[in-house]
């Protein structure tokens, strides 16, 4: 992504997110509505399969996160603002959870 800004904080609901901005065309209108579906691609895209969004959503779902994202349309200087947003989110893995995995449960922050 061209110009991508990365951005990451705390919640107050103890988990991460990260947001990728970019200043590209944006996505397209078509798309968007199954962006994260398997095999969504544009027929024009050069090489793409149409999995790679559907694999990282479901890789960030299976570790109780979440992912989504929108075109940016928000006025910026007297112009449009362009391009999109990714967006993940992770839970914070606390301590108690650290210990409880290292004593033999490896399933204890799945959901």
């Amino acid at each position: 992504m061209e110009n991508a800004k990365h951005n990451s904080h705390q919640q107050e609901e103890e988990e991460v997110m990260v947001s990728i901005k970019d200043t590209g065309t944006g996505i397209d209108s078509e798309i968007l509505p199954r962006l994260f579906t398997k095999f969504a691609t544009k027929s024009d895209m050069a090489g793409g399969t149409g999995l790679g969004l559907f694999i990282s959503k479901s890789i960030i779902e299976s570790h109780g996160g979440k992912m989504w994202a929108h075109n940016n349309n928000n006025n910026i200087n007297n112009g449009q603002e362009r391009g999109a947003t990714f967006y993940f989110s992770l839970p914070l893995m606390t301590n108690n959870k650290r210990q409880s995995d290292s004593n033999g449960n490896a399933n204890a922050t799945s959901k």
